[in-house]
């Protein structure tokens, strides 16, 4: 299992053209206006006074107007001076391309042109036992700031234990939909196996593979009709459809490397997931 980490992501965004998630079955999400990307800047120069560097990093999703849900995993070990952005654009990649231009050598400048600053909450217990990681993090955001720049419906998130109560037999029914800007599958090329793509928000549909206390794994495979996440949709959300409403019911947190088969997600309808979101915003 490979972890669709962060710095994965950096590389393959800032060298490769822009696209996102599975290329199959996948399709753009402009609607998914609750989806955003997770942007930082951070030092690379031993030179701690001044950021040098800057890059969407993550995805992940707002639960209310100023907080954003992500992985923990894509807020932590990074340099003391690293600070995190989130851009609720269609198109990430693109508008940092731009403001790069705009803003040569200005890494901070580049960064505000394309998202709001917050502070980040990582689970003060990640990372925790394989059985419960407690990868989940918060960015808190000033409402405001975000919305002057955009217009979202914050995603809904399920009651406690609604996994459960749909059972294995109902979720094999559910529709599931995964959302993000992550990177496309595993491609053979001259130089090895490379992730193209990344930095557009896109979607795909996934299904029910099978539900543990903290997890739920969704199918990606392509014969059934599914996309999937890959690299850079860490902390993006998976929805589900449960009781005729769209939920936000796990985040991307890790899969098989080549992006093929699952989604392993994170659920939020467990004990612990709600009580580290309960001070950040109110729960059904």
């Amino acid at each position: 299992m490979a972890v669709t980490a962060a710095a994965c992501a950096v590389v393959l965004a800032a060298a490769l053209p822009s696209s996102a998630i599975n290329s199959y079955n996948a399709t753009p999400a402009p609607e998914r206006t609750e989806v955003g990307a997770l942007v930082a800047t951070w030092d690379a120069d031993n030179d701690p006074a001044t950021p040098d560097r800057v890059d969407w990093v993550c995805s992940g999703t707002m639960i209310d107007k100023d907080t954003f849900l992500t992985a923990a995993h894509c807020t932590t070990d990074w340099p003391e001076n690293v600070k995190f952005y989130v851009s609720l654009d269609q198109d990430v990649q693109s508008g940092l391309d731009r403001a790069a231009a705009q803003h040569p050598g200005d890494p901070a400048a580049v960064a505000r042109a394309v998202g709001v600053q917050g502070t980040a909450h990582n689970h003060p217990e990640y990372p925790g036992p394989a059985a419960d990681t407690h990868d989940i993090s918060v960015i808190q955001l000033s409402a405001a700031q975000v919305g002057a720049r955009w217009s979202f419906t914050p995603a809904s998130l399920p009651k406690a234990g609604a996994l459960d109560a749909a059972g294995a037999q109902g979720l094999k029914d559910t529709s599931f939909l995964v959302a993000g800007y992550g990177t496309e599958e595993s491609r053979r090329g001259p130089g090895g196996h490379t992730h193209p793509g990344g930095g557009v928000r896109m979607k795909a549909p996934v299904t029910f593979d099978a539900l543990n206390n903290a997890w739920i794994r969704l199918a990606m495979t392509a014969p059934q009709g599914n996309g999937g996440a890959c690299y850079g949709d860490s902390g993006g959300p998976n929805f589900a459809v449960l009781g005729g409403k769209r939920t936000l019911v796990s985040t991307t947190i890790t899969g098989d490397s080549p992006c093929y088969a699952t989604n392993v997600t994170y659920r939020l309808d467990t004990p612990g997931a709600r009580e580290f979101l309960s001070p950040f915003t109110r729960l059904p």
